[in-house]
């Protein structure tokens, strides 16, 4: 690992102490710093560094030469920094000064020891899949940033009425849902919003994706696992003209009459994880699957 690249919310310093950690663990060895030009500015800003950086704003400013991207904040946090990152390589990992975080996994405690593992080469990576999105008529907001980590969701607009989503899976129909909208999610993203309208929590090395109604009228209307080869095409039915559609944090307005195309994309984002870090010590630090005091408390 000889050069890096370190991004992280530009409307807030929340994680002093923890950019000074990460940054001193790298240049003790000898690794190249690049920092996102808006969080430089706004460490600058708030005192936090005591030299200069050099700085990067936009995919173009990055390459294949970057061994890793360091994030710090929450899993919104990764969800923009996927955006710069695209389809370069580059691994990310997160440390986590948010909140719940499933993909910034990092505890600001163990930055130091965690830095460390990887240098030692004590980590894996993990390919994570995103799904592409096309529409028809064409929806200039997606056209250059279409693509989603967690998820692509279609949702009511401007109403409190439901709105019927018809959908089809490799150009067979499947069913129209009628609810406040439908989630779309890789397995990253089954720890997201579908997991919170009880969607199901699958593993990221799963090859599947999870088709979740949000709210839905129709009370047989259930979480569907599909194989991530899988085609979707939707269409929606409203009394509104508009509707929402959201890539992660992404959100655009589109008119009632538009398709929305949906499938795997065809690069993935890789992730860190080191040796001290598993997908399963994250569901039980989490969702608190060890808190029944008949568990094992030495896991």
């Amino acid at each position: 690992m000889k050069k890096v690249a370190i991004y992280g919310q530009s409307y807030s310093i929340s994680a002093e102490r923890e950019i000074q950690i990460l940054l001193e663990v790298l240049q003790e060895n000898n690794i190249e710093c690049f920092i996102e030009k808006k969080f430089y500015d706004l460490l600058i800003k708030g005192s936090i560094l005591n030299e200069k950086f050099s700085t990067f704003s936009h995919f173009k400013d990055l390459d294949t030469s970057f061994t890793a991207m360091f994030t710090l904040g929450g899993d919104g946090t990764i969800l923009r920094a996927v955006t710069l990152i695209r389809d370069l390589g580059i691994p990310i990992l997160g440390i986590n000064t948010g909140r719940l975080g499933f993909l910034a996994t990092i505890n600001k405690k163990t930055i130091k020891e965690s830095i460390n593992l990887i240098l030692k080469g004590e980590y894996t990576t993990q390919e994570r899949t995103l799904l592409s999105i096309e529409t028809t008529p064409k929806t200039e907001e997606f056209s250059e940033l279409n693509f989603a980590l967690n998820e692509v969701t279609i949702a009511r607009k401007n109403t409190t009425s439901m709105i019927g989503v018809r959908t089809s899976l490799n150009n067979e129909y499947l069913t129209n849902y009628w609810a406040d909208g439908l989630i779309i999610a890789t397995p990253t993203g089954s720890t997201g919003y579908s997991l919170s309208c009880n969607g199901p929590v699958i593993s990221p090395d799963s090859k599947n994706l999870v088709i979740t109604p949000i709210a839905p009228h129709n009370l047989n209307a259930r979480t569907m696992v599909i194989s991530d080869e899988t085609s979707i095409q939707l269409t929606i039915d409203s009394r509104e003209k508009d509707f929402l559609i959201s890539l992660d944090s992404r959100i655009t307005t589109v008119p009632k009459n538009t398709e929305v195309f949906i499938k795997k994309a065809d690069f993935t984002i890789r992730s860190i994880i080191p040796k001290n870090q598993s997908f399963l010590r994250t569901l039980r630090s989490k969702l608190l699957w060890g808190e029944d005091t008949r568990n094992e408390t030495n896991l």
